[in-house]
Formats: C-alpha cells, sequence, structure tokens
C-alpha cells in the first residue's frame, strides 16, 4: 500500500510518500511545498493544490493521511493552516484519494508510543521506523512522513480489531 502523508502549512506544506509491504516500510518520496508572504493568499493556496496534485499524479498513492489542526493563539495563522487543509484535502479528494484525519496527538502515539513527544524524538523515530541515514531535514516533510506511519500503525490495529469479533 502507497500512502502519501501531509503536514498542512500556509508557508511550508509537508508531504511524505511511503510504500508498506506487510511491516516494512520503504520511502518514495517526501518534501516541502513552500509559498512566498509575498503573493497574495489565493494564488498562495492554489500552488499548494497544483503541486499536491501532481505529487499524487506522480506517485499515486492508495490513501492520504493528514495532520489535522492544531489551533495556537494566532488567529490568522490558525485559518490559514485550516484553509491550506481544506485545499490539500480537496486535491486529494479530487484525485480519487480517500482522506484520513489525525491529530497531532494521534501521530505522536503512533509513532513514540507518548503523545507528548517532542520533535527531536519524532524525528528520531521518523528515521528510524523508515531506515534513513539521516533524519528529514525540514520538520513539516518529517511530520508529513510520521503521518503516513500512523496511518499504517492505525490502519493495522483496526485490521486487527475487526477480526477478533
Amino acid at each position: 500500500m502507497r500512502i502519501i502523508g501531509i503536514d498542512p502549512g500556509f508557508a511550508e506544506t509537508g508531504y511524505g510518500i511511503i510504500e508498506q509491504n506487510n511491516d516494512v516500510f520503504c520511502v518514495i518520496d517526501y518534501g516541502v511545498i513552500r509559498t512566498s508572504p509575498k503573493v497574495d493568499t489565493g494564488i498562495r493556496l492554489k500552488k499548494i493544490y497544483e503541486e499536491i496534485i501532481e505529487i499524487i499524479r506522480r506517485f499515486n498513492p492508495d490513501v492520504a493521511a493528514i495532520e489535522d489542526i492544531f489551533f495556537s493563539a494566532n488567529a490568522k495563522s490558525a485559518i490559514q493552516v485550516a484553509q491550506t487543509k481544506g485545499i490539500v484535502m480537496l486535491a486529494c479528494v479530487n484525485s480519487g484519494i480517500e482522506v484520513f484525519e489525525y491529530t497531532p496527538l494521534q501521530v505522536k502515539m503512533a509513532v513514540v508510543g507518548y503523545g507528548k513527544a517532542p520533535k527531536e524524538q519524532m524525528q528520531k523515530m521518523v528515521k528510524a521506523l523508515l531506515r534513513l541515514s539521516d533524519a528529514p531535514q525540514s520538520d513539516h516533510s518529517a511530520d508529513a512522513l510520521a503521518v503516513a506511519i500512523c496511518y499504517s500503525n492505525r490502519e493495522k490495529m483496526d485490521r486487527i480489531l475487526k477480526s477478533s469479533r
């Protein structure tokens, strides 16, 4: 199964594509979509949408896992991230991909086993689980890979629970 994980952000949207065969992960690609603060909001959202569509077209994932929004005290920032998340979801749905959403707590629990794990611990676990020589340079691409791992781990648990009923 091929999974695209996405960490939506207005300035930087992280993405990570992994493939899971049985219990083995293989990293296909990861990176960041950057937008300039000098460009209008609509143009920035269009760029994110078009690049997500292109990434989906290029790598053909089976499902999308998107990190849910963590609301901060900055309302403007939260609105921009919500807009970005909506655009990302639209790109996935328009590409025929089912979307799953996970909170930061769920992602940390699935990857590290502790919901308040610091970023450094998350990056080390992503590196270890995906057998990378180095952790991703960007927190956003590391978070996107973690969201993809989260989907895989949670989907596996759901299958186990369904089969035990």
